[in-house]
């Protein structure tokens, strides 16, 4: 057995075979413990187990800076420690976790070796949370719970945990968080008995796949075994829609809602279908995309999540959506930004509204006072009248806005004339 075998992690030291112990880091170091989500875990379960004398945890943490652990020992379902407290004797102590039985391990072994990706996981330090949570479905818990640590000490303090006890448990969080290994360990495997048995499955497991003689070409492979390629079928009249509820939830710890996945889910698909029928753009920027999205749900409360979820106003967002529904990316540019053209660009627009001015054709609200009053204002690419405005795309085109309670608003799609937009007839709101 070599020595990385019995000391599979990074600076412990102690005796036995399975002995180990985290390096601390000086005397008195305010340092953290549990840096991991699954070292945590671990700490979690040890303050529910001292809920009801908690004032040890202090003192624990304190013996465990400053290197009052002398000795500690894992060994499959129990760790072993000596701790310097105020006598000359070290106080023994033990930490037990219920060890799986065989029948247990083979289920656990199944759920790691479903998957080669878990096993690269944990070989590079890191407890996947789905492993977790599958275990978990599996009717096992990988991650012991409160009333699964269950500690002792020969020192006369009756507290559960001790402070001896607490200085061992902090130094096993240290363990979990620099090698996961060792929380299989605490569970009854050693990392070299696991190993074995992994490799073993994958040895046994059927094949599902032909592997291909080196050197042929793929292309020469593909024609022999599967014919011509075949034609793409024609996609559909409307896009798929994903499966509402998903087989297996997201886990718990990935803060993913299952919902999010159906939406983000029946998103791509509508966006495949656009592809294929030569309509999808892959290349929006995230304002565009988020536009977009916003458009699909324009008039539900689904637009102010997916507006505080994107850090912006629900207003803001509510413009973004409308402008992107009646222009696509050009309305929501003219929507989002002004610039100056060039001179005499704006002069079609400010004759058009003018002219309606004259003709009386306001918004109802609009001013009515002196004709110096309501002359059209212009501002960059933007002439306003009373509640409607005109804008100049950078396209050349007119799109004209109105207001509603201070927001300006595209009110459908533009023209090449401004005289188009501003008869009495064009719709007052776009809004649904």
């Amino acid at each position: 057995m070599t020595p990385e075998d019995r000391a599979p992690w990074r600076g412990w030291r102690g005796g036995g075979e399975n002995a180990g112990l985290p390096a601390v880091k000086g005397p008195g170091a305010r340092r953290p413990f549990g840096t991991t989500w699954w070292g945590k875990a671990w700490l979690e379960a040890l303050e529910q187990r001292a809920r009801l004398d908690p004032n040890r945890l202090g003192r624990g943490r304190s013996y465990a800076r400053r290197g009052s652990v002398l000795e500690l020992t894992v060994d499959p379902g129990v760790v072993r420690a000596e701790v310097q407290g105020s006598r000359v004797t070290p106080y023994g102590v033990t930490v037990n976790i219920r060890a799986f039985t065989d029948a247990e391990w083979d289920a656990v072994l199944d759920i790691v070796s479903a998957q080669i990706g878990r096993v690269a996981a944990l070989l590079d330090g890191e407890l996947p949370p789905e492993l977790v949570d599958d275990v978990q479905a599996a009717g096992l818990d990988l991650l012991p719970g409160a009333g699964e640590v269950r500690t002792a000490c020969n020192c006369p303090d009756f507290a559960v945990p001790c402070k001896h006890a607490a200085a061992v448990c902090y130094l096993i969080a240290d363990a979990l968080d620099d090698d996961p290994f060792a929380l299989m360990l605490l569970r009854g495997r050693r990392r070299d008995e696991l190993l074995d048995a992994l490799r073993a499955r994958r040895k046994t497991a059927p094949s599902t796949v032909k592997v291909k003689p080196i050197g042929v070409l793929a292309r020469k492979a593909f024609a022999t075994e599967l014919g011509p390629v075949p034609t793409p079928l024609r996609p559909g009249g409307q896009p798929g829609v994903p499966a509402a509820v998903l087989a297996l939830a997201p886990p718990r710890s990935s803060g993913v809602e299952g919902s999010d996945l159906v939406t983000l889910a029946t998103d791509a698909a509508r966006r495949a279908w656009e592809l294929a029928i030569g309509d999808g753009g892959l290349s929006l920027t995230f304002e565009q995309d988020l536009a977009r999205r916003a458009a699909e749900v324009l008039g539900r409360s689904a637009l102010a999540d997916l507006a505080h979820r994107a850090g912006v106003s629900s207003r803001k967002l509510t413009n973004w959506a409308v402008a992107w529904r009646e222009a696509g990316p050009s309305g929501l540019a003219v929507a989002a930004e002004s610039f100056t053209p060039e001179p005499g660009a704006l002069a079609e627009g400010e004759a058009a509204l003018a002219a309606l001015d004259n003709d009386g054709g306001r918004l109802a609200g609009a001013s009515r006072g002196p004709a110096w009053a309501d002359a059209p204002r212009v501002d960059k690419n933007r002439v306003t009248s009373g509640r409607r405005q005109l804008r100049l795309g950078r396209d050349g085109l007119w799109y004209l806005f109105t207001e509603h309670f201070g927001d300006w608003t595209l009110a459908g799609p533009p023209a090449a004339d401004p005289r188009d937009l501003v008869q009495p007839t064009a719709p007052a709101s776009p809004l649904p």
